[in-house]
């Protein structure tokens, strides 16, 4: 047996261990263990990668952070924010290129579909329901007291 496969087979044990396990401790030192192996494996290290860096992320509304936070749990990404950050801000540690091509990439395109079904929305609502017109075009001009 070669010493790549002698290790494979002790990585197998290891999650099935950690998938069982019964106690805390016991999960918490399979997987320690397991990351150990995979770390000589090679698995999840690779020295060429791209550092994780920490993005914010300042939305406009409620309905696109909502997008946002729905297509970052999709692609494996966890937004979060810090104290005393606004709703409408957003963190996530990614590597940033992935990010772009992947997580920013949907968001911009869904964006413009979310945008459009809201807009037609609303001029339904001022047209239809409320049988007005939402034009500013012909509003009145007030002159300021001084």
């Amino acid at each position: 047996m070669s010493g790549d496969q002698h290790i494979r087979d002790k990585l197998a044990k290891l999650e099935a261990l950690f998938a069982r396990g019964a106690t805390e401790g016991e999960r918490a030192a399979a997987g320690a263990a397991r990351d150990r192996l995979q770390e000589r494996l090679g698995y999840g290290f690779d020295e060429n990668a791209e550092p994780e860096v920490e993005l914010k992320m300042s939305l406009n509304d409620t309905w696109s952070v909502r997008l946002f936070i729905a297509i970052c749990r999709k692609h494996g990404v966890s937004p979060y924010r810090y104290p005393r950050q606004r709703r409408t801000t957003l963190m996530v540690n990614v590597q940033e290129s992935v990010f772009d091509e992947t997580v920013w990439k949907e968001y911009c395109d869904l964006q413009g579909h979310l945008f459009e079904y809201i807009n037609e929305m609303v001029e339904h609502l001022i047209s239809d329901a409320m049988l007005s017109d939402g034009s500013d075009d012909n509003l009145d001009q007030k002159l300021l007291n001084r």
